[in-house]
Order: C-alpha cells, then structure tokens, then sequence
C-alpha cells in the first residue's frame, strides 16, 4: 500500500516500492509532478500532483496545493468569483468599518473545537480586517479571562505553522470578549448590543452571529438579535448550524420563522465538516485531474462507501445526540453532502449557486431509500481487555428505554446515466472498536473495476477526510 499525503511539503521523489496480491503484480512509482495553470471553469489554480506509477503504466494522482497556498490564502487572493468575494470583503473602507463576530452558544462543545479555532485561522491567515470584535455570548457565568483560557487550550497554528504563532495567539485573545444572557431575553441582548457598540468606537459597523445552540431555540435567539443587537448601518447576517430542523416539514417550518425577521441572503447555512482540506478539495481533485475524470462512472467504479467511525461514545453528550441519532447527525448532512459532492456533474462554476444546483441534480436522482437496504445498532455495554466499556443507555444523559441508533449503514443508488447501478454505501457509528492507527476513521473508499486473465480485481482509492488528509491506493482481489 502507498499513502500520497496532502501536504505541501511531501517529497517523494525516488522512493520505491512493491507490492504484490495474488495474481496481480504491481510496481509502484511514488513521486511529485508539478502542474501549473490548471483552468476548472473560469478559474485558474495552479496545483501539485502527488502520483503513483503502477507497473502497467496507470497512475493514481491527487491534486495538492503548493507550498505557498493555502484555502484561506486562496479565498484572499481570489480564486473565488467576484460575488463570493464581496461575501468575505471585510477589507473594504478598513479604516472606518469594523466587524462584529457575536458567538452565540460560546460554552459549547462545538464552539470551543470548531468555531473558535476557525475564527484564529481566518486571523492568522490575515482574513479578518483590521477593527474586529468577537464576543462570546451563553447563559453560562464567566468573565473574559475565563472566556479566554477557555478558548486558548484549543488554538493552534495549524495551517502554516510560523514563528509568531504564540503572538497572534495573544493578540487574537485579546479581541474575544463575553457576555452572560439568556436566548430569549431582548434586554439581554440589549445589553450585549451596548457592549458592541462601545468597541465598535463609532465606526461602520458589519454583525454576524454565528448560532452554535440546538434548533429549537434558533427563533428566539435570532429574534431577541434582530429586535435588539442589529447593525443599525452595515449589514447584519446569521450563520445557523446543522442539524437544520429533523425532516422536511419542521426545516420548512424553521426557515419561514427566520425569514420573520431575516431576510433569505442574511440567512446562511453552515455544514462544518464541508470544510475540511480533502472535501474542499474533492471537486479539484475529480474534474482538474484528467487521470480520474474518464473513470469517474459505472463503467469504472465499482462501488462507492463512505466511512465515519468513531471510537467513543456519547460521553455526557446523549440529551442533544439522543434527539436526533447518527442518521441525522451525521448521515443527513455531512455523508450526504460528500456524497452528492463526489457524484455530481461539472458546474458551470465554482459559484456557490452552481455547485449547489449539481449537487441538488444528484440528490433528485437518487432512489428512494427501502428498509432492505438499511441497518441500524446501538452500542451496549461490555468489557474487552479487561475494560468494562460502558452502553449507550448507560449514560446518565440518555433514557434507559432509549431505541435511538448509534451505528447505521445504507445502501444508496442514484438513476442517472452515469452512476446507474453503483452502491453507494454509508456507513456511520460511536464506540466502534478499531485496529486502525487513525482514530476515528473518516474515508472514502472507491473499488475500481480492473480486468483481470483469470479473476476480477478491485483498486480501491481511499481518501482520508481527518485531520490528516491522505490518499492510499491499493489492490484488492475479489472473489467472484
């Protein structure tokens, strides 16, 4: 097996391998090949390509980013379209505009892990203008300082690592700030809005609240916002956090309550696990390379699974996972949107609405799901190696009657020319024990169809969507 590794700064070149299965004889080439000015739609982005050389002369490739770009640096240099880049254009009037980031849900699980750290990024990388404020909002009691310690056991210079890491670190601190209210108090946020203005210093002012709390508080957490803490003259926006609602009729419902006070381009649905390297880099990957854009159909590939497997359970977390389940926690947005990624057609662009429309072309195609096709398990308690593990229904969070899946499996098929008769396996789970070194598993597997004299072979492509993005390649012998 070889891993191609994501990072800029791999160097390959002359390493030799072999590897042999059964029959079917490989000799494996592993080594860099720069390719610049590669044109996707109207855009130009120059890209690496980390290759594999098989004896019969295939290669596997995937497109990495050069040593000098990164997905932020990209966003800030252009390679977005013209619109997408007056979304992020916070630079604009710099000395007399600032932006307010209001954190609403900052002592959560989620904010803390993700939200946070994302914002240090988008600092460290330059992205934020000048004059910013971030203010944690909650009803937990707590100061700045504890907002802070809070928020620094989490930071890391995780993009480009430089030595002025613990500086920005510092500085950045010093712009978050926290205020203690309820959701649905307007004088609490009355009060959150003097707070703002007071840092805001008279400037023009941008507000963006980002709502990291469950769905059924949404409505009044964006009411109390817009009646109390809008921006009387820039623009005021919200960013809403799957899961967005628990099926068609209470999303529907959902979103006409926003638009109560909101209007739809104020609105802005986030799927956090879309931003991870590979899946940023998953449409590069298939329609800029021209050794995987040929075999990207039935004709080629034989199935399709994608993989998110975790080795620890609720862990005080049921009360939230229990409302919802790993069909909807994890199935329902962040494998079905990789999914409907990896499926979709060319868009016209890489314009957010086109990407969205390919993708919404796959998901009309696909078959409506049948039971035969699905299974689901909960995890129970046991002891291995001399550990007791403790049940799903043991958490002291969680019903003791509770029927909620913790593990489900699916096979998908969508009824286009292209994938017509392909599985598309999902497959998702908490406290599933692994040998794996990689903890938990986050993949795509592909199983390429390779003809073969006496047997049919599989070569299965696998990317890993984790922290550490990699792609492995090796062969596989099916029995027929």
């Amino acid at each position: 097996m070889v891993t191609l590794y994501s990072s800029p700064s791999t160097n390959c070149s002359g390493v030799f391998s072999s590897y042999s299965n059964s029959s079917i004889g490989f000799y494996n080439y592993h080594n860099n090949f720069p390719i610049s000015s590669r044109k996707f739609g109207s855009h130009k982005i120059s890209l690496q390509i980390n290759a594999i050389r098989m004896q019969d002369g295939a290669v596997v490739a995937q497109p990495s980013k050069t040593q000098d770009e990164t997905p932020l640096k990209k966003l800030k240099d252009g390679i977005l379209s013209k619109e997408q880049k007056h979304t992020f254009d916070f630079d604009s009037n710099k000395d007399k505009s600032t932006v307010s980031i209001t954190v609403v849900g900052a002592s959560g699980d989620l904010a803390k892990k993700k939200i946070f750290p994302a914002l240090f990024a988008l600092y460290y990388e330059g992205c934020l203008p000048e004059h910013f404020t971030i203010f944690g909002y909650a009803r937990s009691k707590m100061t700045d300082d504890e907002l802070r310690n809070m928020v620094s056991k989490t930071l890391t210079c995780r993009i480009d690592k430089r030595e002025n890491c613990g500086e920005k670190m510092e500085q950045f601190l010093e712009r978050c700030f926290y205020h203690s209210g309820q959701y649905d108090s307007q004088e609490n946020f009355a009060e959150l809005d003097k707070k703002l203005k007071e840092h805001e210093a008279g400037r023009f002012s941008n507000r963006l609240f980002y709502l990291s709390i469950p769905p059924n508080i949404f409505i009044n957490a964006v009411r109390c916002a817009s009646l109390s803490a809008s921006s009387a003259h820039g623009w005021t926006r919200v960013i809403v956090e799957k899961p967005f609602g628990r099926d068609s009729e209470s999303s529907a419902a959902l979103t006409g309550a926003l638009k109560q006070y909101l209007k739809e381009d104020q609105i802005f649905r986030i799927d956090h696990y879309l931003g991870k390297e590979l899946v940023e880099n998953l449409s590069v990957l298939r329609f800029s390379n021209l050794i995987f854009e040929p075999l990207w159909s039935r004709q080629y590939i034989r199935n399709v699974q994608f993989i998110f497997s975790e080795d620890f359970g609720t862990e005080g977390r049921g009360g939230y996972f229990d409302h919802y389940g790993i069909i909807r926690d994890i199935m329902q947005n962040h494998l079905l949107q990789i999914l409907a990624l990896f499926a979709m057609e060319t868009p016209v662009s890489l314009d957010a609405e086109d990407i969205r429309n390919e993708k919404v072309k796959v998901l009309r195609s696909m078959r409506p799901l049948q039971l035969d096709d699905v299974i689901v398990g909960q995890y129970k308690s046991h002891t291995k190696g001399g550990v007791n593990y403790p049940g799903y229904t043991d958490d002291k969070t969680v019903p003791k009657d509770s029927l909620t899946p913790t593990f489900a499996a699916a096979a998908l098929f969508i009824d286009n020319a292209r994938w017509d008769g392909v599985p598309f396996l999902m497959k998702a789970g908490k406290a599933l024990h692994t040998r794996r070194l990689v903890k938990p598993i986050r993949e795509i597997h592909i199983f390429f169809f390779i003809p073969s004299l006496f047997s049919l072979a599989s070569f299965l492509l696998l990317v890993q969507c984790g922290n550490k993005s990699t792609i492995q390649a090796r062969a596989r012998k099916l029995i027929q």
